[in-house]
């Protein structure tokens, strides 16, 4: 098992706060390097170079706030991504999904797993309608660029993306920090905290050890 840290990725500063104050008990490595990127792609990537490129981390979480795409989905509910897709057309798979959304499960959290899409903009109205047709649950401005930073970097690096829903198809907010479902959301994601700690036990244990040198003695030529 590996002790190297958890690395965990937000773009704003009541993600943030909501992530810092979570139950971090029994974190392998211990305290988790949490970090903000800000808002967009840019920068989102960036950052995640410039961290892969220097750090030591055994898995790498982007985690906050998100639009729901899908209709049915309520404030407080995390959708987790089994595939993040950019405007592009990339699409980064992330294959330890279903371990995360069983963890956050466990914790009371109302789970959906399904794929997410890395837009440019803030995504509304009919946008929204196209993007849930094309099959994506969620949409974010960051995680595409994260994930295109790690295949570029450590793509052996476990890694998973969450977003716990602020708005939804059916009720758009302009400013989600200052209402109700802002605060549903921010309790939601400092309660997935033991979730995130669960998963990286889970995917450190599973992770293929690298090859140990043979003891055994080499055939004389």
């Amino acid at each position: 098992m590996t002790g190297e840290p958890l690395l965990v990725l937000c773009a704003l500063g009541p993600e943030a706060w909501a992530l810092r104050g979570g139950d971090w008990a029994g974190a392998i490595g211990g305290s988790p390097v949490l970090v903000r990127t800000g808002i967009g792609r840019g920068r989102a990537g960036q950052v995640a170079r410039t961290l892969l490129s220097t750090g030591d981390y055994g898995a790498l979480v982007v985690a906050g706030f998100g639009a729901s795409v899908a209709p049915g989905t309520a404030p407080g509910e995390v959708i987790v991504a089994d595939a993040v897709r950019d405007s592009e057309g990339g699409r980064f798979a992330l294959d330890s999904a279903p371990t995360l959304a069983k963890a956050l499960q466990a914790c009371g959290l109302t789970t959906h797993t399904g794929l997410h899409h890395t837009a440019d903009h803030v995504v509304r109205g009919s946008q929204r309608r196209a993007l849930h047709a094309r099959g994506a649950l969620a949409v974010d401005m960051e995680a595409a660029a994260v994930l295109a930073a790690r295949a570029e970097i450590r793509p052996e690096l476990p890694a998973a993306v969450l977003r716990v829903v602020v708005d939804t198809p059916e009720r758009e907010l302009i400013r989600p920090g200052t209402l109700p479902a802002g605060v549903r959301a921010w309790r939601a994601l400092r309660a997935a905290v033991p979730a995130l700690t669960e998963w990286h036990r889970l995917v450190a244990t599973a992770a293929p050890r690298p090859p140990q040198p043979s003891t055994l003695p080499q055939e004389a030529s």
